[in-house]
């Protein structure tokens, strides 16, 4: 009777054993491999998503788009809003065990500023400098009031790293990155895995559930649906709209849908390097403007998001209060786009657009390809993986890029580092001096009636020019294991670790 019960109790313990596991571990489908995990450096969505559980900042958004604390647990604004003062949460550890206190914040804002390559610099640039007031207070002087900067800090640009670690390994910390997430790095392998494990320092440790998270770069949607409904992931992020509906109906899976606040557009290089030149869609605004004419925006979006996506022709949707409507989104034109390229004195204009490996990217590419057809452009696609995506649209390698940007909660987010001069992200090349002086204005005017007027006025001008054709709002689409509770959809499209369980 002994054996019997012994052997009973063993086959429970195997029965048990994987699900024990599963609640452990849990894995997420990603739709690209992230660049580089250095939040100073990194550009990439996945990387966010990645640094959502590993990379603790400032302070953070809700799903309305406030600002709640995290590592700051308030802040106060001076009267004339070039002073920002933060109170730092105490008793808080980077994973190498150093502690963080407000002279880590201006390590962190400083290495942000100055380091070789820093895609943050244009998001901090009228911070003058930053004071540890004490251990536990830091202050933000600037050189004129900066209206977005709380909205910069819930981004990577409030992101801290152990100033220990990242002084030891300098331009290398990207490789195994020391934060005060939630999770610590532990291993990365290119195009396959980026493994993290539960931070057991820290500050908010009772909302963590898990003891693991894997997370798998997989490009093509299908794919990572396929492994989703085998069980090999917990979450795929950006699934194909085509097969939304039909998840919504399986038992085993939940869904999310949340209007980003980003865009799909078509980036051009208008004088990001002597491509610019050599093409006619580059050189002239005609040409660029007999482009858009030629694409059905809500065709766009039907086709290649099943409509879940919102069309517009800015870098906030028609929906948001900070939409210029002085500007109102352009219907497809043809018979105006072939005038426009008769004035230009441009004949059936070739030009090749890169478009990421990512599915919806590859199928938006392709249609964009057949509508331009009928305006008489010679579209020639060609496909790259998206961190050589990035690298060819920051040394200027390409005529046309479609680029997906996630957003930010403040606009200026989506466009000061795209259109002010010599901007990290302006892989256009756009650059006009009058709009610079705009685009300061929209970051020092606090009134926001008065801001949204700078906006129209930089819209009227830079919509004018195109750098950047603005296709729509996509939906951010998630799947994922209907055990998995505490899932929260928020605007900006990354998943919050913090409680995450999966139920027995």
């Amino acid at each position: 009777m002994t054996f019997d019960r012994r052997l009973l109790w063993s086959t429970l313990l195997c029965l048990l054993l994987p699900a024990v596991v599963h609640a452990q571990t849990l894995r997420i489908g990603l739709g690209e491999d992230p660049d580089v995990l250095d939040p100073t450096l990194a550009r990439t969505l996945v990387g966010r998503f990645v640094f959502a559980a590993l990379c603790d900042k400032l302070v953070d958004i809700d799903e309305k788009l406030n600002i709640v604390p995290q590592l700051a647990t308030s802040y106060e604004w001076s009267g004339d809003g070039k002073t920002l003062t933060l109170k730092l949460r105490p008793s808080v550890v980077f994973h190498d065990g150093e502690k963080f206190d407000a002279a880590a914040v201006k390590f962190n804002i400083e290495r942000h500023k100055n380091m070789a390559g820093s895609n943050r610099r244009g998001e901090l640039a009228p911070v003058a400098s930053v004071d540890v007031v004490d251990p536990l207070t830091v202050r933000f002087n600037l050189s004129m009031p900066f209206v977005p900067l709380l909205a910069q800090l819930a981004d990577r640009a409030g992101m801290m790293v152990s100033p220990k670690a990242a002084q030891a390994e300098g331009d290398k910390f990207g490789t195994k990155p020391v934060c005060s997430g939630p999770f610590r790095f532990v291993e990365r392998v290119a195009q396959d895995r980026i493994v993290l494990e539960k931070y057991a320092g820290y500050w908010n440790k009772d909302a963590i559930h898990f003891d693991k998270l894997v997370y798998t770069p997989i490009p093509d949607a299908t794919v990572r649906l396929a492994n989703l409904k085998s069980g090999q992931l917990d979450f795929a992020e950006r699934v194909a709209s085509s097969d939304f509906d039909k998840l919504k109906s399986d038992k085993k899976l939940k869904t999310a849908s949340i209007t980003e606040i980003g865009y799909q557009g078509i980036t051009i290089n208008v004088g990001k390097s002597e491509k610019a030149q050599q093409n006619p869609l580059g050189k002239d605004a005609r040409v660029r403007e007999a482009l858009e004419l030629s694409l059905d925006r809500q065709g766009l979006a039907q086709v290649v998001m099943d409509n879940e996506a919102q069309v517009g022709n800015q870098w906030v949707a028609p929906t948001n209060a900070w939409y210029a409507k002085n500007v109102p989104l352009p219907k497809r034109d043809v018979t105006r786009a072939k005038a426009l390229l008769k004035e230009a004195g441009v004949t059936n204009p070739s030009f090749t657009l890169i478009a990421p490996t990512t599915s919806d990217a590859q199928r938006l590419a392709v249609v964009v390809q057949s509508m331009a057809r009928e305006a008489g452009f010679d579209v020639k696609i060609q496909a790259a993986e998206f961190a050589t995506s990035l690298n060819m649209a920051d040394k200027g390698d390409f005529e046309a890029y479609l680029l997906a940007w996630s957003g930010r909660p403040d606009p200026d987010g989506n466009l000061f580092s795209f259109d002010a001069c010599k901007q990290p992200l302006n892989y256009a090349g756009y650059c006009d001096a009058q709009t610079d002086a705009l685009l300061a204005q929209s970051r020092s005017t606090r009134d926001p009636a008065e801001r949204k007027k700078v906006f129209e006025q930089i819209a009227a001008r830079v919509l004018k020019e195109r750098p950047i054709i603005y296709l729509y709002h996509r939906n951010w689409l998630w799947a994922y294991n209907a055990k998995l509770g505490g899932v929260r959809g928020l605007p900006d499209g990354l998943l919050r670790v913090a409680g995450l369980k999966m139920a027995p």
